[in-house]
Parts: structure tokens; C-alpha cells; sequence
């Protein structure tokens, strides 16, 4: 009760100087002194006079105040950037000075973060803008070509056919990357969990491969584990993160094998998927799940895809309450690893 009411009149300790003066001057006075209806007249004049000169202090005292507490809310409405520091008002207005100072922090980082995101979308802007146009340039030169007489040359016309409906689906592809990628980070991306087999679910994902791997000489494997093993998570969306790590992994593998492994922990389930090819640099491992980065811009002009893909990856396994993580050396290969509840 007694804190209550401190607090409720801690303000008064601003004016302690004007109070203590008002008290010395014009209380005290009529409370030591004899009353008589003349000196009760003049008392009551003297303490009006000392009450308005006190007035006139305290007035000028929160003018003072609420000065401040108008120049930083314009700061705020301007959109102005504030180096001013914590905002001072004084102990007894500590409630205030604090949510002051919580909005100005908060300012702050809503404005750090509004900066962070409109270069974030300038750089996604100009990134799609390039990974739209390489397609459709390259589609629109082979038509071009087509058009100006090569349909009717029977040695090119399909070759040339077959190029532009290859960029085609590169485009679509790309263009399905973008709205996944959308609704991931508008967190309209919906997840439907629920448990099942992992193993039939490994293998039915390798068999999707086969005629790939034959084409570059590769093998998937996957390793022996409890065949009854059952996780908990979005079938669909785990299925195009393997698809994409798998696809990744034949990409930038010439020969050898594919390994797909399963640990397991008291909880949860480690899916590995390992590869023995190229390997990703030291320096490129914390960015390649940035959207549209290349590890090889020289490399990726001759490897199909969107630049999405371990965005994507990233995203839908962080959503599964877990994190991809990757080893990798460069000549020796990749490996990319997250968990799953069991």
C-alpha cells in the first residue's frame, strides 16, 4: 500500500525545491505566528502571491518535460533516425522515461529491420528479374531462329525444339520455386503432420532416380536400419527436400554412389543424405541456402536450376522444429543432415 502511494506521488520529488521553498516562506510563517483577522488577511495574500510565483516554476519545470517528450514523439513521426541516446526525464517520471525509452528501442528496430527487408526484396527483385530473363532470352532466340528458317532444316528444327521446351520447364520450375518460396516466408505455407514408414518412404524416393543415376553412372544406396522406423512430419514437403538434396547430389556427382542414411536417437531420426562429389568451399558452406546464390557462377552456368532450392529446404525443415546442417570438402564431397521426431 505504502509502495502504491510512493509511486502515485513520486512526482512531487520533482518540485521538491519549489515545495520546500513555498513551506519556508509562507507555511511556516502563519504556523508560528500569532492569527488576527488582519495578519490572517495578509498571510492569505502573501501565500496566493507564493503560490502563483511557485506556480510559475513548477509551469516552466513541466514545460520543460513535456518539451522533450514532444521532440522525440516528432522524431518519431518525422521517421528521423535518433542518436540522441535514453531519453532523461527525471527518477519520479521513471514509468514514463521507461516506456519512452522501450518505443524508442522498439523505433529503432523496426526501422533496422524495415532496411534489412527492402534490401532483402531489392536483391530478390533484381535476382528473379535475371534467372527470368536467361530462359526466356534463350527460348525466344531459338523460335527467332526457327521463324527465320531453320524449321524447315530438318538437321536443327528439333534440336532446336527440344532446347526451348527444356528452358520451358526450367522456367516452370523456377516459377513453382517462387511460389513455394512465397508462401514459406508469408507463413501461408500449411503443414499436414503425421506419422509414417520412413523406410518405404527412402525407397520409394531412390526409385523416382533410377533412370538419372544410370545416365551418369551412379548408385543410391540406402543404409540398414529398423524397417518398422516411423517419423513424424509433412510426408509431401520432406519428400521435396530429399528430391531436392538427392537432385543436388547427382548434379555435382560424375560417378560413384548416392548414400542415403538413417541414425537413430532416442527421439528422433537423423536423415543423411551424402554424396562423393565436387563438395561445396569452406567459404560458400554458410551461404548456399541463401536464395539464388551460386557457389560456382562459371559451374551453375552448365548445372541446371533455380537458385531456390536450399531455400526452400531450409525453410521446410525449420518448420519440421528442426535444422539442416552440412559438411562438406571440396574433391572429397557433400553431406546434408536434420532430424526428425520418431
Amino acid at each position: 500500500m505504502f509502495r502504491n502511494l510512493s509511486r502515485r506521488f513520486s512526482f512531487l520529488l520533482l518540485f521538491k525545491v519549489e515545495i520546500l521553498i513555498f513551506i519556508v516562506l509562507f507555511i511556516l510563517p502563519i504556523l508560528f505566528s500569532p492569527i488576527n483577522p488582519e495578519r490572517k488577511l495578509l498571510f492569505i495574500l502573501w501565500s496566493s502571491g507564493g503560490f502563483i510565483i511557485i506556480s510559475y516554476f513548477v509551469r516552466r519545470r513541466l514545460k520543460k518535460i513535456f518539451s522533450v517528450i514532444e521532440k522525440r514523439i516528432n522524431i518519431f513521426s518525422s521517421g528521423d533516425s535518433l542518436d540522441d541516446g535514453a531519453l532523461k526525464l527525471s527518477y519520479s517520471f521513471h514509468e514514463i522515461e521507461a516506456a519512452l525509452n522501450q518505443m524508442t528501442e522498439n523505433y529503432k528496430n523496426d526501422i533496422a529491420k524495415m532496411k534489412r527487408l527492402e534490401r532483402i526484396r531489392t536483391e530478390f527483385l533484381g535476382n528473379v528479374s535475371h534467372e527470368l530473363r536467361t530462359p526466356i532470352f534463350t527460348i525466344q532466340g531459338f523460335l527467332e531462329t526457327l521463324l527465320n528458317g531453320a524449321l524447315e532444316d530438318p538437321k536443327v528444327n528439333r534440336k532446336f525444339l527440344e532446347k526451348a521446351a527444356a528452358h520451358t520447364e526450367n522456367l516452370n520450375h523456377l516459377l513453382n520455386d517462387l511460389i513455394d518460396i512465397s508462401m514459406i516466408e508469408s507463413g501461408e505455407m500449411r503443414l499436414s503432420f503425421r506419422y509414417f514408414n520412413l523406410l518405404d518412404f527412402l525407397m520409394e524416393i531412390a526409385k523416382e532416380f533410377d533412370p538419372v543415376i544410370l545416365e551418369k553412372n551412379l548408385q543410391i544406396e540406402i543404409n540398414q536400419f529398423n524397417k518398422k522406423l516411423e517419423v513424424f512430419g509433412d510426408k509431401t514437403k520432406l519428400r521435396q527436400v530429399l528430391v531436392n538434396l538427392i537432385q543436388n547430389a547427382i548434379k555435382y556427382s560424375n560417378s560413384g554412389k548416392i548414400e542415403l542414411i538413417v541414425e537413430e536417437e532416442k527421439t528422433h531420426a537423423i536423415v543423411i543424405v551424402k554424396d562423393y562429389g565436387l563438395g561445396i568451399p569452406e567459404k560458400d558452406v554458410e551461404r548456399i541456402f541463401e536464395r539464388f546464390y551460386r557457389v560456382d557462377k562459371t559451374r551453375s552456368k552448365d548445372v541446371a536450376g533455380t537458385g531456390l532450392g536450399l531455400a526452400i529446404v531450409k525453410h521446410i525443415v525449420e518448420a519440421h522444429q528442426s535444422k539442416i546442417e552440412v559438411k562438406s570438402k571440396v574433391d572429397v564431397g557433400s553431406e546434408f543432415s536434420f532430424r526428425l521426431k520418431k
